[in-house]
């Protein structure tokens, strides 16, 4: 049977590629959730570091301890924590502390594995029509998939950041809506994204990726869902400008140590640098048609310009190079992924010297980038005459909504 009689012959039990016999699950999902568990047991006996913040700041945004409300950020700017987290984390302030804690453990570590189902799920919509190998692309989700799971295990599970967990999963939901053509959704959800934490601005380039007729739209909900969130807190209380200026300390191991910054604390400019440098790499991106960079290229800027080195500050990087892994190319081995683990998170573990730390980081981070941007990439054949036909257009235009079989061949 020639490739393309292949092809065209999966469509008809292609919902059975990869499942365990007759039962929804596939073999790569069921793997995943394995290998989530055991890096669940291994963190949650020293987890929830960072708990406390989130049950503090739910508690003052609903008044239930002084000096919160819409004062929250004027009295406490050490919160860098966005309104959506804490409205989320009140979910779990009804059960005992210490119970709260694992179900919100538990619930952050299940919306990982949900994300790589997504990720699977947008990949597959991405190359519908194509000739896509989707026991190939089960395959390399589960291979990035298997890094990506330790990094977000530490944000989940030992320091239960809420705030980032949420600000990716919107941002993975985004991704998802985006191949699917839905522009609202892609302007909801990444607003929702920098409503549970600042920083995921870098990735609001993905608004460029939509087609110039919907693009208005998506960003007017951003803006306007943004400022519904923060805009009360602002102007009832004018010193929640000062919380902007919060600083954290300058680490030896942090990459600005190898531009000379030695700062003691948080450099004035260094907030706006990541953000600006993240959303201008991300935009760069979606001109050079790689918007699935977006994501990798604003985690990228985040750690190399943050004056911190937090480990969970690595599964920003690992969400971004497992979606670049699965939808920015179509190599069986998903390297990048596993590059960015080795690197980030073996160099913690096992590089004493905390310079050589901040220069390894410098380096994925640059390298990383250099990479989704300029390596060269082969256009599937399906889409070469499209491409030529777009001319020098540089919006990346998402695929219309797929039939549900074919979103759900992968995962």
């Amino acid at each position: 049977m020639r490739n393309g009689e292949a092809a065209a012959a999966v469509p008809r039990d292609g919902a059975r590629i990869g499942r365990i016999g007759r039962y929804p699950v596939r073999w790569h999902n069921a793997l995943l959730a394995l290998w989530t568990a055991i890096w669940f047991f291994v963190a949650e006996r020293h987890g929830a570091v960072s708990w406390h913040y989130l049950r503090t700041g739910q508690q003052l945004l609903f008044n239930q301890t002084p000096g919160g409300g819409l004062a929250l950020y004027a009295n406490h700017p050490e919160l860098q924590i966005g309104p959506v987290s804490f409205l989320v984390a009140g979910l779990f302030a009804p059960f005992p502390a210490q119970l709260g804690e694992k179900l919100a453990d538990a619930f952050m570590s299940g919306l990982g594995l949900y994300m790589l189902v997504l990720v699977g799920r947008a990949a597959a919509d991405h190359y519908r029509g194509t000739g896509l190998n989707h026991k190939r692309l089960q395959q390399r989700v589960l291979i990035a998939g298997a890094a990506f799971i330790p990094m977000w295990v530490e944000v989940a599970v030992r320091f239960a950041h809420l705030d980032d967990v949420l600000a990716l999963f919107f941002t993975t939901l985004a991704v998802r809506a985006l191949v699917r053509g839905n522009a609202t959704a892609v302007g909801v959800l990444l607003a929702l994204a920098v409503d549970s934490k600042p920083w995921a601005v870098g990735f609001l380039p993905l608004l460029l990726a939509l087609p110039r007729t919907t693009r208005l739209r998506a960003a007017a909900w951003t803006v306007g869902l943004v400022a519904v969130a923060w805009l009360p807190f602002y102007l009832t209380h004018l010193e929640t400008l000062a919380a902007a200026h919060f600083t954290i300390p300058n680490q030896p191991a942090s990459s600005l140590r190898w531009f000379g910054v030695h700062d003691p604390a948080t450099p004035w400019w260094d907030r706006p640098a990541q953000m600006a440098l993240g959303i201008a790499l991300g935009a760069l991106a979606v001109r050079r048609h790689r918007w699935p960079a977006v994501v990798l290229l604003a985690a990228d800027a985040r750690i190399v310009l943050d004056p911190s080195v937090y480990t969970y500050y690595n599964a920003s990087v690992l969400l971004g190079t497992l979606i670049w892994d699965s939808i920015g190319q179509r190599r069986l081995v998903p390297w990048v992924s596993w590059l960015a683990l080795i690197s980030l998170y073996g160099s913690a573990l096992l590089v004493p010297s905390a310079a050589a730390q901040g220069l390894i980081r410098l380096a994925f981070a640059a390298g990383s980038a250099a990479y989704v941007l300029w390596w060269p990439q082969r256009t599937p054949r399906n889409r070469r005459h499209g491409r030529r036909a777009q001319g020098a257009g540089h919006v990346v235009r998402p695929l219309s909504p797929p039939a549900e079989p074919d979103a759900t061949k992968c995962c």
